[in-house]
């Protein structure tokens, strides 16, 4: 007897919820396998398949109104589970959530409608989520606890002293959970490490990594291996393959770059040109199932942190044995590509080949070359290569775009640390053609590997972007239409129709909002077998082969695609790799959505301790958001977000229009919507919480030698020396002098008399 048969048998001949007495009955079970089948029940339960009613009867969890899955909870505290086939999630108000915290695994029970939306209730938390618990750690009289730095996390941590590793007040800790049976009752816990005082060089990056339980150190059997795979290379593997080493081959690649992953090369011929995209040979050395292998399986990816990367393979691999260095010879798996003149793939076909680059170029450098600039020596060297490098590039992308993919040209966050950690300088990443021209060339390459493996029918993993939602879209249009914007949406709609409109649109002055608020409404992209196409990019044919020192799903590519050239991709291999790939894909599909929550997080706490040192400096902005209780502004240059809370905002009385997306005065009239250019000042900045409190200048009244909030650091700048009238709300009006000051304890006098009077009654 097996789990499956337990729940045929529940939803095929059971009437009603059964006992387990009755369930093991029906089954004919002895009472010498009783605790086996038991077992399985239990763990059917665990699982979210079965419910266990209150008075012990069994049950199907769908014929009982019963969902599990993963719970989100945002910042106000309202939860949320992803329903299959269903496009939207079941709201669980803050209410029901019993104890269950952001990410873990729980069983809910539907109970109709909230504010008109599906809703349900939490019943059991079936698993926690592995997760670290990163705050500050506070000393009370009678016990200790932790104030969580994620906002996901509404509940601090309970701490016995004998539990606290000594950790001082205000210190950062990591915590783990140990208990939290009811929701009336703060959630129990212990400190497990002290990272330091917050402002401490080193601590907002260990703090971030701690919080999305990202690998630091390698263990010493992945070092091991990746020192007996470096000594793996011999002169024979060197002569088995096609020798490029006198070809014009170079690498273009951020100036402080120390893991090439590939190399290009382009010649111009009587038909068209002739690519080559040629990748570091990482499978070579990373063997399967190997200690080097699993470490970097359950890595996924690297991380890139401001001023840090988290790799996924040791550095004697990703910097040096597998990088593409100028002027050594390198492994490297070869994508051969040819275009006729209008930038159509004519043929492909690939190789395990040998390099030698000629050239390691900057992106700088290739673009003062372009520009006409003065280049350094290397650059000469490959002049003509990359005369027509720039030249296939630009008809690639001209073809691209004309085929309906979506470029969305997003700025990219850019901060330049001193050795403290410090930031010295915080801005967006300029995106030259230079970029363009290798993101063209890799491009081409990955949809190359993916036609090939297609066409021969074979299990792959691919890189998919499924079709947005319509229900998303048309909340989309909707916002658009209130900006001034029209965006037709219908159920046949294709890439070409994205990327007219964000062409329409490009010159607008809220481009990059609008740019990042489509991008919001679209799904992710994800690995999978299922190949359904790469909507955003107008592919019906992509993977990821370009980055297997950084990326394992392009590791796996590799040897896939090395399987089936060497005809080795038989019955049995097929029948054998296909859990590997869906395994591949469900675990880096969500290795690679934690990494880029982390880069967020840590380019965020970067930028707030940024503006810290910025306090009553002006900006300009774009409003981002509308809520309630204020407005979010982005800042020009910069990239960072604050609020303007309502309450600072005196001049008028103002609403809150949701289907607009705007405050109004209810008086004057004025306006503030999404989307709108504003200037504002900055405020106070709560470096701890990850806040910063922004204000509108012409608001702004008498200055004061300290802004409200949370910041008490340094005053307020030449421009910015101004407080709203919250200060003097919030915290009283000047204490009077002279007579004034005299009929105030008059007046405080006679309450304390009145008051004493009335005791006595």
């Amino acid at each position: 007897m097996d789990k499956e048969q337990i729940l045929d048998f529940f939803r095929v001949d059971a009437d009603r919820p059964l006992r387990m007495k009755e369930l093991a009955k029906a089954f004919g079970v002895d009472d010498s396998s009783y605790t086996n089948f038991r077992k399985l029940v239990k763990d059917l339960i665990d699982s979210g398949e079965l419910v266990k009613l209150k008075g012990g009867r069994i049950g199907l969890a769908k014929d009982l109104n019963v969902l599990t899955g993963n719970i989100s909870i945002n910042r106000k505290g309202v939860g949320y589970l992803e329903r299959s086939g269903e496009a939207e999630d079941l709201l669980i108000p803050q209410n029901e959530l019993h104890t269950a915290l952001d990410g873990d695994r729980v069983m809910v029970r539907l109970t109709g409608k909230h504010f008109g939306r599906e809703a349900g209730s939490v019943i059991r938390v079936l698993d926690r989520a592995d997760r670290n618990i990163v705050g500050v750690f506070r000393t009370g009289r009678s016990f200790h606890f932790v104030v969580p730095d994620n906002p996901r996390i509404h509940r601090d941590i309970y701490i016995p002293a004998s539990e606290s590793k000594k950790a001082k007040d205000g210190e950062k800790v990591v915590a783990v959970l140990t208990a939290w049976d009811h929701p009336w009752l703060n959630p129990e816990g212990k400190v497990i490490e002290r990272l330091g005082y917050p402002g401490q060089p080193g601590v907002d990056m260990r703090a971030v990594i701690k919080s999305f339980n990202l690998p630091e150190e390698f263990p010493p059997e992945v070092l091991d291996a990746a020192e007996r795979a470096a000594a793996k290379l011999t002169k024979d593997e060197m002569a088995g393959r096609l020798d490029l080493s006198q070809e014009c081959i170079y690498t273009i690649d951020p100036s402080d770059a120390k893991d090439h992953d590939d190399a290009v090369s382009v010649e111009k011929t009587n038909t068209g040109y002739k690519l080559g995209v040629h990748i570091a040979d990482v499978s070579f050395f990373v063997e399967p199932g190997s200690p080097l292998d699993d470490e970097a399986f359950e890595r996924g990816n690297s991380v890139y942190l401001p001023g840090m990367v988290i790799p996924m393979l040791p550095e004697n691999l990703s910097n040096d044995v597998c990088s593409l260095k100028p002027n050594r010879k390198r492994l490297s798996h070869s994508a051969f590509m040819e275009f006729d003149k209008k930038g159509k793939m004519t043929k492909w076909s690939f190789a395990d080949t040998v390099i030698k680059s000629k050239a390691k170029l900057s992106y700088e450098e290739v673009q003062a070359f372009f520009d006409g600039g003065k280049v350094p020596e290397r650059v000469k060297r490959v002049a003509d290569n990359l005369t027509a490098a720039r030249e296939l590039a630009q008809l690639l992308t001209r073809r691209r775009m004309a085929e309906g993919s979506l470029d969305f040209d997003l700025p990219e966050a850019k901060i330049i640390l001193n050795q403290k950690g410090e930031v010295l300088e915080l801005g967006h990443k300029i995106r030259l053609e230079s970029h363009r021209l290798v993101e063209e060339f890799m491009l081409a390459a990955n949809k190359a590997v993916a036609r090939e493996v297609f066409r021969q029918g074979r299990p792959f993993l691919y890189r998919v972007h499924d079709k947005p939602d319509l229900e998303k879209l048309e909340a989309f249009a909707y916002m658009m239409k209130r900006l001034g914007y029209n965006f037709v949406v219908s159920k046949t709609m294709r890439p070409k129709d994205f990327s007219r409109f964000l062409d329409d649109i490009k010159d607008a002055p809220e481009a990059d909002f609008i740019n990042e608020l489509m991008l919001r409404s679209m799904k992710k992209a994800v690995y999978q077998r299922d190949n359904i196409g790469h909507f955003g990019l107008a592919f019906t044919h992509y993977t990821h082969f370009t980055s297997p020192i950084r990326r394992y799903p392009d590791l796996l590519v590799h040897r896939l695609l090395r399987t089936l050239r060497k005809k080795k991709f038989n019955a049995a291999f097929t029948k054998r790799v296909i859990n590997v790939i869906d395994h591949v894909g469900d675990h880096c599909s969500e290795t690679e959505r934690q990494a880029e929550a982390a880069e967020r997080q840590a380019v965020k706490v970067k930028q707030v301790a940024y503006m810290a040192n910025r306090l009553g400096e002006e900006y300009q902005g774009v409003i981002s958001g509308v809520t309630s209780y204020g407005f979010f502004v982005r800042l020009d240059n910069l990239g960072v977000e604050g609020l303007v809370k309502m309450s600072t905002m005196d001049d008028d009385f103002y609403r809150y229009e949701e289907g607009n997306y705007r405050l109004i005065g209810r008086r004057k009239g004025r306006t503030f919507r999404l989307g709108d250019a504003v200037r504002v000042g900055v405020l106070s900045v709560d470096t701890i919480a990850g806040e910063i409190d922004l204000f509108l200048p012409e608001e702004a009244r008498k200055p004061a030698k300290k802004p409200p909030g949370k910041h008490s650091g340094k005053p307020m700048g030449k421009r910015g020396k101004a407080l709203a009238t919250l200060d003097r709300k919030t915290k009283g009006k000047p204490k009077g002098k002279g007579k004034d000051k005299g009929k105030s304890k008059d007046k405080a006098r006679a309450k304390a008399k009145k008051k004493k009077k009335h005791k006595r009654r």
